[in-house]
């Protein structure tokens, strides 16, 4: 695990999908893919910042972002996650350089480059905490599985989306799960064997985002989102998150029902809980509103 250094001062370059509250600690590492902070509401983000190759991410891109939404899953602070993208694009997907230089490698090699890519996808689909992700322009390829391990995906009007790995005789085959789980077969079918290009509006009605805005609109929108996330309680969320991945797929019998039952039973007595209802009765914030309305 790389080292982490607090820092008082914003030193995020501000993109256009940049969460502008003030950055409370930067992560002073060798990043060169990425950037991250955390503001003082708990709201953690990673920019991916590779504009000059599209912000496709190659080995050393995937294993950044492994390292980072890891840091972030350990730190107690951590509220949300918020994804984003520098650039007029959210990723075009693989460094097809990259894939390239793969082709000629070997079986061993290209299987633990895949890997990466998978371990990637896991450590932010099970990311403990609620997930944001903030779309613009092209999202291609892998990038994909990025947003559909997200919780919430919101999309700029000008976002676009393709699986587009039929063309260079390639199959999605990492993020598959993710696109299946989110599109279902019948449309992912589709999608997979013939590379169409996927608008903002079409995205919707694929479950691949939550809402569309203006591109303009896109930051203003987003601290909304935030907003109606920090207002909720937090152990509540993560494990509301949780028991959806244990029950994920599971028939609905006696034993989801005693899984279940246990579940509300076990929170009901927890402290949060107990703070919850005592602020509604009470009339005021919960404390895990911060300031209340002030967040």
């Amino acid at each position: 695990m790389a080292h982490v250094e607090a820092n008082t001062e914003c030193a995020l370059p501000k993109s256009p999908c940049s969460n502008a509250s003030e950055v409370i600690m930067d992560i002073n590492q060798q990043f060169e893919h990425i950037r991250c902070g955390i503001d003082h509401r708990g709201v953690a983000r990673i920019t991916l910042d590779r504009t000059a190759k599209r912000n496709a991410f190659n080995r050393q891109t995937m294993q950044e972002l492994v390292q980072a939404i890891e840091l972030f899953a350990d730190h107690p602070g951590v509220r949300v996650l918020m994804l984003d993208a520098e650039g007029q694009m959210f990723s075009a997907g693989a460094d097809l350089d990259d894939m390239r230089q793969m082709g000629e490698a070997s079986q061993e090699d290209n299987f633990q480059d895949a890997r990466l890519l998978a371990q990637l996808m896991r450590v932010l689909d099970s990311f403990p905490t609620p997930t944001l992700v903030l779309v613009q322009g092209a999202a291609f390829g892998g990038a994909l599985g990025l947003i559909c391990c997200c919780d919430i995906a919101l999309l700029g009007d000008d976002a676009r989306f393709c699986l587009s790995e039929v063309k260079l005789g390639l199959i999605p085959a990492v993020i598959s799960p993710y696109l299946l789980r989110t599109m279902g077969h019948r449309q992912l079918s589709r999608y997979l064997l013939t590379a169409e290009i996927i608008d903002a509006e079409t995205a919707l009605s694929l479950q691949l985002g939550h809402a569309v805005y203006s591109s303009d609109s896109l930051l203003s929108e987003a601290e909304d989102w935030l907003l109606k996330l920090l207002q909720n309680a937090p152990q509540a969320q993560r494990q509301g998150k949780a028991l959806l991945r244990q029950i994920a797929d599971h028939p609905i019998n006696d034993t989801l029902a005693d899984v279940t039952a246990e579940k509300l039973s076990l929170i009901r007595s927890d402290r949060e809980a107990k703070e919850g209802l005592a602020a509604f009765f009470e009339k005021r914030p919960a404390n895990w509103q911060l300031n209340g309305d002030k967040l």
